[in-house]
């Protein structure tokens, strides 16, 4: 078996990650998966969440990423979504601009739609600004 597989990560605006990993976790539809090299293939819907991997040097990498699908083969992760930024990206400013929106709009929805929309904006948001955190953290670490 293999000890590392391929990441690609593609947004519809431009590919995001290209890399290889020993390791990855991933959110489904129903729960966050565990990819491991030679894992079974499959096919899952995504739903808002972080994506992370350790590359094959052992760095772990971060993303935030919202709405798509991934397919698993054994030597390669293939995710298509919607929106996928790094931990990097993120404009945290702007994701928690974004949280204080959604809070807004959940204290007084106008119907079910803009509940369930503003609902999935917060998720979103706090998923962006969670894994913004875990990277300045990591930094801060760094610094003697």
């Amino acid at each position: 078996m293999a000890e590392t597989f391929q990441v690609e990560i593609v947004t519809p605006e431009r590919k995001v990650v290209e890399d290889r990993a020993t390791e990855m976790q991933i959110p489904g539809k129903t729960g966050y998966l565990g990819i491991l090299p030679g894992h079974a293939p499959l096919i899952t819907e995504l739903a808002v969440g972080e994506i992370g991997y350790r590359d094959e040097k052992g760095a772990i990498k971060r993303l935030a990423v919202a709405w798509g699908f991934a397919e698993v083969l054994p030597n390669k992760v293939t995710i298509l979504a919607e929106v996928a930024e790094k931990a990097e990206e993120i404009d945290v400013a702007r994701a928690k601009k974004a949280k204080e929106t959604a809070e807004s709009a959940l204290k007084s929805p106008k119907d079910d739609v803009a509940a369930a929309n503003a609902e999935s904006e917060l998720q979103r948001a706090n998923t962006r600004i969670s894994v913004a955190d875990k990277l300045n953290s990591q930094m801060a670490n760094l610094v003697p």
